[in-house]
């Protein structure tokens, strides 16, 4: 009976009895989430719609504000119904599907992060050329390739945790994760460690590396260029920027609290360390990106007057 159990489902074990106070946290979280879903989907429309946005470094950003929806709809839904739950149990199949979801958005967050630094570069650094380099057709391929081969590396991922044989099931975290999946395991898992962390360091060296190039090449041409070419690039390069360093933190936060022992520290803490990467993005990239571009700011503005008039 305990093996079947073992099989079956999970225990979720970083959540805390709220009492009463349970329905107060479900409300913040929810009204969090209701935000981050409404102002995501509000500029993918606004870029959608909006003829003049269809250029290349909107259609990135639209991109990114899908990604945003797809990693927080995969961990909200899951956290309002433990909230309100007295028993956290997750069961195996909806345990590796949250699995996929929060770590290909992570994939897909830098690594659509990197092509929008590409693309920044190309518009200070060859703007002559920029129409010529930058065609549709290639915007097309680059989404492609930020989307593609995160969903396939994290697919191939769950042939390696689903048939381990488990000691235990309970999990340190709010939401289930690779790292504490494999943690369970009892057989061997050389295999498991070996492509985790080789996904792990091509998903976060390969970007920012090519984050680092572009923008020591844009450093270089600011420096050497007019004030006029200074002044778009911080224009257009400062939401990125923020919205790299906000991920980026967030990542870190994320591994450290995977990779070492954090026991020690306040159970609060460590839920807010975990849960930062998927959720401070969605919820601050809108705004940044919503209030520092004019276009974006200017057709959201004229979309609701005209709804509510």
């Amino acid at each position: 009976m305990k093996n079947s159990t073992q099989l079956s489902d999970f225990i979720l074990g970083a959540y805390f009895d709220g009492g009463t106070f349970r329905y107060l946290y479900f409300t913040i979280v929810m009204s969090l989430y209701v935000f981050i879903f409404g102002s995501n989907l509000l500029l993918i429309v606004v870029i959608c719609v909006n003829r003049s946005l269809h250029e290349p470094m909107y259609m990135f950003l639209c991109s990114l504000f899908v990604n945003e929806l797809y990693g927080s709809t995969g961990l909200f839904p899951s956290l309002l119904v433990q909230i309100l739950s007295d028993v956290h149990t997750v069961s195996a199949p909806l345990c590796f599907l949250q699995v996929f979801s929060v770590y290909s958005y992570g994939s897909i967050e830098f690594l659509n992060l990197a092509v929008m630094s590409y693309d920044r570069y190309l518009a200070i650094c060859c703007p002559l050329q920029y129409n010529k380099l930058m065609t549709s057709n290639k915007v097309t391929k680059l989404i492609v390739a930020v989307w593609s081969p995160p969903l396939l590396v994290n697919f191939l991922t769950l042939p390696l945790i689903v048939p381990l044989k488990r000691c235990g099931n309970i999990i340190n975290k709010v939401y289930c994760d690779n790292h504490s999946i494999v943690k369970l395991a009892c057989s061997d898992t050389t295999l498991n460690n070996i492509y985790g962390l080789t996904v792990s360091a091509l998903s976060v060296f390969g970007p920012l590396i090519v984050i680092l190039y572009t923008y020591m090449r844009i450093l270089k041409v600011c420096f050497s260029g007019s004030k006029q070419t200074r002044q778009k690039a911080v224009s257009t390069c400062t939401p990125h920027l923020a919205s790299l360093l906000n991920f980026s933190f967030g990542a870190c936060f994320e591994i450290l609290q995977s990779r070492f022992n954090m026991n020690s520290s306040p159970n609060m803490l460590r839920i807010f360390l975990s849960l930062y990467f998927l959720t401070c993005p969605p919820l601050f990239n809108p705004l940044m990106y919503g209030l520092n571009l004019s276009k974006i700011r200017v057709t959201c503005k004229n979309l609701i007057t005209h709804i509510i008039c």
